[in-house]
């Protein structure tokens, strides 16, 4: 069977079983162009809670499909590929996050989305890298502690008047993109604006023209003026800013921007999903409830 006609079942599959497909930017292309609601990973579990489907079949890592189960508890989410996880959520635990608080008890918690159930659940309150400053500002000290991207909070640390305390965990796609092949990259196409995720390390972030989340980079390089746009983000996002933005050029900054992870899924483990009803993720309710109140404070202080 083509990868056209896998497709074609699955999407029919969706419908009869009254199912949505997520998709985050950063999965691959064939499995972009299926989905019915393309985006970020919060905003995907946010609008996949507005709608009336029963089942969420989320293409992304195991984070982005607890964040559905936590906002969505009546419906059943399915992952795919169990095995896609986010390295950069690894890098905490809830002892050392224990720990941490009882190093810190004056300051506040603030855990980004790319974080586990149980982080969340630990946690004061939740940040995007979009809303991170606002929900920050938004704490009731003057000392919060990030977790678990270091490089987020170092960048926004810079925007806030609140002492930021950042973990040392850290985006490996990201953090890997080196200052020396940006620079390349703006010696080869001169004049380019460099746009970059807050998960790069300050050395990078320091280089670029436009730092924001991946619906930043998207609507900065519609917007733009620029004919050529330098992508310091994982390369999945290459096939929505062609899209999008067809008349333009744009260059990654490194052929390493690559998430294994979020590259693990296939249309062939959709489509098994689907027929199987299998690898149905379902956070407990001791663990929901106090990160569905985290993820709530981050939504109130960003209105």
């Amino acid at each position: 069977m083509s990868i056209v006609e896998k497709q074609k079942q699955i999407r029919k599959l969706l419908d009869d079983n009254n199912a949505i497909l997520l998709a985050h930017y950063y999965q691959p292309s064939e499995i972009q162009d299926m989905a019915d609601i393309l985006g970020d990973s919060l905003a995907l579990s946010m609008e996949a809670a507005e709608t009336a489907a029963d089942i969420i079949v989320f293409a992304g890592v195991r984070f982005m499909a607890e964040s559905a189960s936590i906002l969505s508890p009546e419906k059943t989410v399915l992952l795919p590929c169990p095995d896609a996880g986010c390295p950069l959520a690894d890098t905490i635990t809830v002892e050392e996050l224990k720990q941490a608080k009882a190093d810190h008890p004056d300051a506040r918690v603030v855990a980004y989305v790319n974080s586990s159930a149980e982080i969340k659940a630990h946690s004061d309150i939740c940040c995007t890298s979009a809303n991170a400053v606002r929900t920050v500002d938004s704490t009731d000290t003057d000392t919060v502690l990030m977790v678990p991207d270091g490089n987020l909070a170092r960048y926004t640390a810079r925007f806030t008047g609140k002492k930021v305390i950042p973990w040392k965990g850290f985006c490996y796609v990201h953090n890997n993109l080196e200052p020396e092949e940006v620079r390349k990259a703006q010696v080869a196409h001169p004049g380019a604006p460099v746009a970059v995720h807050p998960e790069c390390r300050p050395e990078v972030i320091a280089m670029a023209d436009y730092v924001g989340s991946t619906g930043g980079i998207l609507k900065f390089a519609r917007e733009t003026d620029a004919q050529e746009v330098i992508i310091g983000t994982e390369q999945g996002i290459m096939h929505q800013l062609k899209k999008e933005s067809p008349g333009k050029t744009f260059i990654l900054a490194s052929d390493h921007l690559i998430c294994r992870d979020m590259k693990r899924m296939t249309v062939d483990d959709i489509l098994s999903a689907l027929l199987e009803m299998k690898h149905v993720v379902r956070v407990p309710e001791k663990i929901r409830e106090p990160a569905r109140r985290a993820l709530s404070r981050m939504l109130r202080a960003s209105r």
